[in-house]
C-alpha cells in the first residue's frame, strides 16, 4: 500500500529552502556552541 507523490517544481524548491535552512541553523548553533565552550576552557585555566 505504498502511494507515491508528485511534488512538482514548487515542492522541490520548497524542501530545497527547508534543508538549506536547517543546515544554517545547525551550523550557526554549533559555532555558537564551540564559542562559548572555548571560552569558558579559558576562563578556568
Amino acid at each position: 500500500m505504498q502511494k507515491n507523490y508528485e511534488v512538482g517544481a514548487a515542492g522541490s524548491v520548497t524542501i530545497a529552502l527547508l534543508v538549506i535552512a536547517v543546515v544554517f541553523l545547525m551550523r550557526s548553533f554549533y559555532k555558537r556552541f564551540m564559542g562559548v565552550d572555548r571560552s569558558d576552557d579559558g576562563k578556568d585555566q
